[in-house]
């Protein structure tokens, strides 16, 4: 049990121990070159924030009560043909 124990608390100061440091690029790496048209080249914190097309805002509001359907044309029985 002792045993379990430590190899517990090791998992866990391990996992604690994260750097908070600025992301750079790997060692011998560079960042991505400036895209065509651009004068100057992103950063590491410009490239990591999401644009709006991977992250969009909800443009629709939920309701807050039930509300009875609107009448729909196609919502049709099944056919009976046999």
């Amino acid at each position: 049990m002792i045993r379990f124990a430590a190899v517990i608390s090791l998992a866990l100061s391990l996992a604690a121990c994260g750097d908070t440091a600025p992301l750079k690029p790997a060692a011998g790496k560079a960042l991505p070159v400036a895209a065509y048209g651009s004068e100057n080249r992103q950063d590491a914190e410009t490239l990591l924030k999401p644009t709006q097309q991977a992250a969009p805002e909800r443009s629709v509001e939920l309701r807050k009560r039930s509300e009875d359907r609107t009448e729909d044309p196609f919502d049709l029985p099944p056919s009976s043909d046999k």
